[in-house]
């Protein structure tokens, strides 16, 4: 085996998107045990992942990931019950989370790290309901220095709508390693 340092470039993007996918997915299971085990079960996960990873989890669950590679990460989520308003919208704050997250991982898809956000804009377009199903897209669109760029778009996936979009930097000036990788 051979060691980081030996992985040539579209190797270590190779791996870098494995492991993307993995955090991706890891979160979207954590978010399901999170909706069925109650407090009890966030008391559990929250003091067995320390503070940081289980925020993740929570706007996730039920996330299927159909593609990251290359600065770029495809996933669909149905939107569940605990994620919406009092008018059967999906919350806002979620959206915001969600978005957070997927950018993240086409991010993370390049530069193999987990980045801090530094800037986060979000316009929202049409509002997605309950049980609705919606894609979000995001693809790297710049890189400076430690700076990653990242545009994020969520669509209804049964009509197209816009919902919203995310556009963010964010920085490795205290980014962190996924963990359990080999990178």
């Amino acid at each position: 085996m051979r060691l980081r340092g030996e992985l040539n470039g579209e190797e270590r993007s190779s791996e870098w998107a494995k492991e993307a996918r993995r955090w991706l997915e890891e979160s979207s299971a954590r978010g399901g045990t999170i909706v069925t085990g109650g407090e009890e079960q966030v008391k559990v996960l929250w003091e067995g992942e320390g503070q940081g990873g289980l925020f993740n989890a929570l706007g996730l669950p039920g996330l299927r990931v159909s593609l990251v590679e290359n600065g770029c990460a495809r996933c669909t989520l149905r939107i569940p019950s605990h994620l919406t308003d009092e008018n059967g919208n999906w919350q806002t704050g979620s959206i915001a989370a969600a978005i957070d997250d997927v950018g993240a991982a086409a991010i993370v898809s390049v530069d193999g790290i987990i980045k801090v956000s530094v800037q986060f804009d979000i316009s929202y377009f049409y509002p997605a309901k309950f049980n609705e199903e919606v894609e979000m897209e995001s693809r790297v669109v710049e890189r400076k220095d430690m700076l990653t760029a990242v545009v994020v778009e969520v669509r209804k996936k049964a009509t197209g709508e816009l919902v919203a979009i995310g556009r963010q930097w964010m920085s490795a000036s205290r980014g962190k390693k996924i963990a359990n990788s080999r990178l």
